[in-house]
């Protein structure tokens, strides 16, 4: 049987312009670069050395110079031993785990980076890839359970809210665990926060007539507002939404077609002609283009003030309001299509709206 090869590690100098040679690492057999996912062999330091020094001063640079870039070598090659034996690597172990936690947060949505900022705060800005236990998670759990928002400082954070910041926080352990940062995942360890039932608000189709009929100061809102109450999308998904995502169904009416945001699903949505005309006019790009997130906030509930309603209504309950206007149609099997946040939510609506419309007959 023959003997496994383990990687080596060699420092070779390379020549070049105005004198000088370039420092670099030769691994063999060839190593993966983790950010590029290419093999490659050479490791470009960005140290240079004099080719031929003139003095005193810059053989002793050379030198030191070389005593560095010798350093080096020495842990890649500790590091490489590790990776190929199944040895925890002691230098991953006192890397950033802040600086890990926020590239991870650069590639997700906006509440990924709500719970970096909580746990920026618990840990004081500071914390190493060693610092993470047990105890410390379960401490994190803790201060998510008793802690204030960060933007309004005299509410606390819901329950659901922890629960789903709690799990997003496993989700960053897991792929810290899976990169080889961490000695055992713990995840294995924890228990997640539970959520709780709440109620759920939601506009009735009266309501809803008397909202599309009050003026709104900003027509793009007004317009988005209503077209997730016919069409059940979430905002990421509408301020994602671009032309190209409309077609025509085979009944010549108007669908959606798209993967929504937050469960990365394929949905065929068929919409109605009252939801294609909030759209506009057919163009490129975002349909629509002017809307921000942030006018989900104060200007949805003052243009909801304005209408008289009295509900403590968001634009994440508009898309549930799709559910009851459903029901006016003979075929209830399109409820297939509604993309509700999730199933158990569009039950609950969906049977509560049932009850109602029992008692009135």
């Amino acid at each position: 049987m023959r003997q496994q090869t383990c990687t080596t590690v060699t420092l070779r100098q390379r020549p070049i312009r105005n004198g000088r040679i370039s420092l670099y690492l030769d691994y063999y057999p060839a190593v993966r670069n983790p950010k590029t996912m290419k093999l490659s062999r050479r490791e470009y330091l960005g140290f240079y050395i004099y080719a031929t020094p003139k003095n005193a001063i810059e053989l002793d640079y050379n030198n030191e110079i070389l005593a560095k870039a010798e350093l080096i070598r020495c842990r890649r090659q500790e590091a490489v031993i590790n990776e190929e034996f199944g040895f925890m690597d002691r230098h991953k172990m006192r890397a950033d785990f802040m600086a890990y936690f926020k590239e991870v947060c650069r590639k997700k949505d906006h509440k990924w980076h709500i719970v970096y900022l909580h746990f920026e705060k618990f840990v004081n800005g500071k914390c190493m890839f060693g610092e993470i236990t047990v105890d410390l998670c379960n401490r994190f759990r803790d201060y998510l359970l008793h802690a204030r928002q960060l933007k309004h400082t005299d509410k606390m954070v819901s329950r659901n809210s922890a629960a789903s910041y709690f799990s997003l926080f496993r989700g960053v352990l897991k792929l810290a665990y899976r990169d080889k940062y961490l000695r055992e995942n713990p995840n294995d360890f924890l228990e997640k926060i539970e959520s709780r039932d709440i109620h759920k608000e939601f506009l009735t189709q009266d309501e809803l007539k008397t909202l599309a009929s009050t003026p709104c100061d900003i027509p793009v809102l007004r317009n988005a507002s209503l077209f997730s109450c016919l069409t059940g999308l979430r905002i990421s998904d509408i301020l994602n939404l671009k032309w190209e995502n409309l077609c025509t169904a085979p009944d010549l009416g108007h669908c959606i077609r798209l993967r929504t945001q937050k469960t990365q699903t394929e949905a065929l949505l068929p919409i109605s002609y009252e939801a294609y005309a909030l759209c506009g006019e057919p163009g490129t790009g975002k349909v629509f283009k002017e809307l921000r997130r942030c006018m989900t906030g104060y200007p949805l509930k003052a243009w909801i003030k304005k209408a008289g309603i009295q509900k403590h209504i968001t634009f994440h309950c508009l898309s549930h309001s799709k559910l009851f206007y459903l029901l006016n149609i003979s075929e209830l099997s399109i409820l297939k299509n509604v993309t509700a946040n999730d199933l158990e939510t569009s039950y609950i609506l969906f049977l509560s709206q049932l009850c109602n419309i029992q008692r009135t007959l």
